[in-house]
């Protein structure tokens, strides 16, 4: 059998090194989905435990519910109403190079909001957690940001966490920034109302 030489090694070692990371892990993102998917049909109600910038004070002042109100298997929607407004809705989906996040916003007569903007989001960089997936702004996010006259946000990095019979966060982050909403799973609530821009 013919011998490898030692620098043929070093070389392949060195491009093993340098290679492009693996970018998703199927198992450890389904059990992600199956922990969430698990609340199907569920309610439970949220308060902001972390908030450094101004803005958020709607949040703070006004009862907040997320409803994992509709559950497919590779896509989960999931309204985040906030007091009166029921404009929210994540929407997981699995792409098979991860999970993509985004955010669907409506006007209450169910129009897109455009203007406000919606659909902007992020996917995955790496497989993450079954308890924690992290979504960085996506290109066409970070376009809608420039176009919103909303620079700072092309940082966004928003991430998920979920502890089943425990909490469940939606944080959002950037350079110098941090919102996170925590929600209790150990106490379902009373469903809120459709969402605007969907149907029963």
């Amino acid at each position: 059998m013919k011998k490898i030489g030692l620098s043929v090694i070093g070389l392949s070692l060195m491009g093993a090194a340098h290679a492009s990371p693996v970018l998703m892990s199927t198992s450890v993102q389904d059990e992600f989905f199956d922990n969430l998917r698990q609340y199907c049909g569920q309610s439970f109600e949220g308060e902001v435990v972390e908030a450094n910038w101004t803005g958020i004070e709607s949040f703070s002042e006004n009862r907040m519910v997320m409803h994992v109100r509709n559950c497919e298997e590779d896509r989960l929607e999931i309204p985040f109403h906030v007091g009166d407004n029921h404009s929210r809705t994540w929407i997981l989906t699995k792409t098979g190079s991860g999970i993509s996040l985004k955010h669907d916003h409506r006007k209450s007569n169910g129009e897109e909001d455009i203007d406000g903007g919606t659909m902007y989001g992020g996917h995955t960089v790496d497989a993450g957690w079954a308890n924690a997936q992290s979504f960085p702004a996506d290109q066409a996010s970070k376009e809608d940001f420039i176009r919103r006259r909303t620079p700072q946000s092309v940082g966004n990095t928003w991430h998920m966490f979920i502890y089943p019979g425990e909490f469940f966060s939606y944080r959002l982050t950037r350079p110098g920034r941090e919102m996170r909403v925590d929600f209790d799973l150990s106490n379902p609530v009373d469903t809120p109302p459709t969402p605007w821009g969907y149907e029963d």
